[in-house]
């Protein structure tokens, strides 16, 4: 099997900074060892206007058998025979695009010490694969190359020449050209592609295989129009993995969007103690809270507890919690959304009352999801329970069709976490689109700190919280947004209200009033009004 990688030039530009880029000399044929065989890399064609690099595999068909993937497994009758006759040294494959990566590393990487500013030139590239086993066929291979730039040239191969009656096989001639990929780029693509398109792998996937696809896959893998597609194909349709991948490509994506490190948008998960001096799991703060725009699991981190004599003290996150039911049950609220669910204590809570029928948490951090998956047990939850929960990776600030149509909406200790310059986007995507019928903030109340003992003077509840507001301020803000977007407002301490200074955590609770997309106000339902 072989690719040829061509590239032109002009006296300035010479086609032969090829070799330097693939850290191979032109004037040289050169053969490297590789698990499955020998690569050789030679050229074809090497002067200032044209350059031609080729990868030839020759492909040990024993060491294959040797160390490929299934070995002693046995298998359908004819596997035996299938191990030593096959497409494998032919076809471009997984193998084509191992030695790709052994033997151009350098290049993949974008690095050339001898001449640092060529990686991160374009240039007039054409690469040509004769034979590629495509499953999904020429419009496959167009729908996974075109998005990136190529213009893709894929004839189909007969199956025999001399019965053109038989059609074409799966295999097709393959040529790519574009202008507008450096030559890693290029490598990058074709190093996940190739068995994408093959749909097979001729080694063990493991979990590695996540972080190799990522890296392969930045800059182009999370805004492709089939990742989804090209995951699960890589990843040998490993569900596990797929999904893990999946999950960290949407992290990625909204860190683009965001302009932001994914590690500040997937940082949902405190481990350390907050200011308060009370870690997450001893006060039972951890709440909601929008990673990603939050940078912390909700939760302010404050131990506010109600002591009763004789009993144990009740802290303010169940306080908060049990506010938050209550406001949903005198809404009438079934389906539920839960805005920046957290690690899921909410979700749990709302769970044991039946009269939420749907609940859906969304986060923004794949690490808050999969503690609230935990914390919930889906995976042992019975199918009935199940039926009414779902759990939703995705970034409040921007809309999501889906999420309309709620009867009621939770942002528990969510704001908090924003920059004041984003808050109007999450204020559009919930109350301008989403537009559920309740919704409920929660927030803390800056003039409360002064009752912590162990919070400094003028410090904030927790390191990422960008704002807390007084009473006043909340309800200013609170009121602008019933009136921009059709909803009254009321307000509900959560916690002891102090006569001086309020309550710790201060509770919006919006009713609309304006009609939503489909015409309907904030009039309960008979179903509503009857449970």
């Amino acid at each position: 099997m072989f690719l040829t990688i061509t590239t032109t030039g002009t006296a300035e530009r010479p086609a032969t900074d090829l070799g330097y880029l693939l850290h191979k000399h032109p004037g040289k044929a050169q053969a490297f060892s590789t698990s499955y065989g020998t690569a050789h890399v030679l050229y074809p064609e090497a002067d200032e206007q044209r350059c031609t690099a080729a990868l030839l595999l020759e492909v040990d068909a024993v060491a294959l058998v040797r160390r490929g993937k299934g070995k002693g497994r046995g298998g359908a009758p004819g596997a035996a025979l299938a191990q030593y006759v096959n497409d494998r040294p032919y076809a471009a494959s997984s193998l084509l695009a191992v030695a790709l990566s052994a033997v151009f590393s350098s290049a993949l990487r974008g690095a050339c010490a001898t001449r640092p500013e060529l990686p991160g030139q374009t240039r007039p590239l054409r690469i040509e694969i004769p034979a590629l086993p495509a499953r999904g066929g020429p419009a496959l291979v167009g729908r996974l190359f075109e998005p990136l730039g190529w213009t893709v040239t894929a004839e189909p191969v007969p199956l025999d020449t001399g019965f053109p009656q038989w059609g074409d096989s799966r295999y097709v001639c393959l040529v790519l050209e574009s202008a507008t990929n450096t030559l890693a780029q290029a490598l990058r693509h074709l190093y996940v592609l190739l068995p994408v398109l093959d749909d097979a792998k001729h080694y063990w996937v493991s979990a590695d295989e996540v972080d190799k696809l990522l890296r392969a896959g930045e800059g182009w893998l999370p805004a492709h129009p089939e990742q989804k597609l090209i995951t699960s194909r890589y990843l040998s349709r490993r569900w596990s993995l797929t999904r893990q991948a999946i999950e960290r490509l949407e992290l990625i994506r909204l860190a683009e969007t965001d302009d932001s490190a994914v590690e500040d948008i997937d940082n949902a998960v405190r481990t350390e103690t907050d200011e308060t001096g009370e870690s997450d799991e001893t006060a039972e703060t951890g709440e909601s809270g929008e990673s990603g725009e939050s940078g912390a699991s909700g939760a302010s981190g404050e131990s506010g507890t109600e002591e009763v004599p004789g009993e144990k003290p009740v802290s303010l996150a169940v306080r908060r919690r049990e506010a938050i039911v209550a406001a949903l049950t005198e809404s009438g609220a079934a389906r539920v959304l839960d805005l920046g669910c957290g690690e899921g204590q909410l979700v749990q809570a709302l769970l044991k009352d039946a009269r939420f029928t749907e609940i859906v948490a969304v986060d923004v951090s794949v690490r808050a999801l999969t503690m609230a998956a935990r914390r919930l047990k889906l995976d042992r939850m019975g199918e009935r329970q199940a039926a009414r929960v779902t759990l939703r990776q995705g970034s409040l600030v921007y809309t999501d069709k889906q999420l309309a149509g709620y009867d009621a909406a939770v942002l528990s200790e969510v704001i908090e976490h924003l920059d004041l310059p984003r808050l109007p986007a999450l204020e559009y995507a919930v109350f301008g689109a989403a537009r559920p019928r309740t919704v409920l903030v929660t927030t803390p109340n800056a003039e409360y700190n002064v009752r912590w003992e162990t919070l400094p003077a003028g410090h904030v509840r927790h390191g990422d919280h960008r704002f807390e507001w007084t009473r006043d301020q909340f309800r200013a803000w609170a009121d602008a947004v019933a009136r921009r977007h059709g909803y009254t407002v009321g307000h509900t301490p959560v916690g002891p209200d102090d006569p001086e200074v309020g309550p710790p955590t201060q509770m919006a609770v919006f009713t609309r009033t304006a009609p939503d997309h489909h015409g309907r106000t904030h009039t309960r339902t008979k179903e509503a009004k009857a449970a």
